[in-house]
């Protein structure tokens, strides 16, 4: 099996942000909001729901309108990338409903068990200390509060990581296809990750390979 490429935390430079912001993921990130409202239906009604790595802010405003009790804490690192995911809230009108805070885990301040969800997209693989995410989820999220974390799955090799690139994204822009690739390299394998939940006290989650490229780390805190 090929070993971990690390990539850099962030992604926010200005090309990044504007391939990502004007990317259409309609269907993965629908498909995403999709299994959570599956996995854990009408929940939250209410409340609040914490959205770690929010990008562009996509999937959060998704989640906004199917759970449209609730309000929303989105954490990202970059702040280019914060300018697109304002732009979008206010573009939905769910300015009102959503609350944006720069910060790198685990240095984010968040209050302690009080998220009554907490999602995560595509930001595990980033975490040069991936034991920051999960001592976030395990600080923030109330007691039996849902838990939902999608990411990408590192391939056996470089030769795969380029096929899976060549099959999912192909029409995409150059910089988006780069950006998979490495991303590929430096995502997380299933042992590794559960790995990772035990020595953080979170053994107690499910994690499954969903697809050739994804896995997800679901349950209640």
């Amino acid at each position: 099996m090929m070993e971990r490429i690390p990539e850099p935390e962030l992604m926010d430079s200005e090309a990044q942000v504007r391939a990502y912001a004007e990317a259409d993921f309609d269907e993965p990130h629908g498909a995403c909001v999709a299994d959570f409202c599956h996995r854990f239906p009408n929940e939250p009604a209410a409340g609040r729901i914490l959205d770690l790595g929010c990008g562009p802010a996509d999937i959060t405003c998704r989640l906004a309108r199917v759970r449209n009790g609730t309000t929303l804490t989105a954490v990202d690192a970059g702040p280019n990338m914060l300018a697109a995911a304002d732009q979008r809230i206010r573009d939905e009108g769910l300015a009102h409903r959503i609350e944006l805070v720069e910060g790198r885990l685990p240095g984010a301040r968040l209050p302690a068990a009080s998220f009554d969800a907490v999602v995560s997209n595509s930001l595990l693989h980033h975490m040069a200390e991936p034991h920051a995410l999960w001592q976030t989820i395990a600080h923030a999220a109330r007691p039996g509060a849902p838990v939902y974390v999608m990411d990408l799955m590192r391939p056996s090799s470089r030769e795969a990581a380029a096929r899976l690139v060549e099959e999912h994204a192909a029409g995409e822009p150059e910089i988006l296809q780069q950006d998979f690739y490495n991303s590929l390299l430096a995502a997380w394998r299933p042992g590794e990750v559960r790995q990772q939940l035990a020595e953080t006290g979170l053994d107690h989650l499910s994690v499954e390979a969903l697809s050739d490229r994804h896995l997800l780390v679901w349950g209640r805190r």
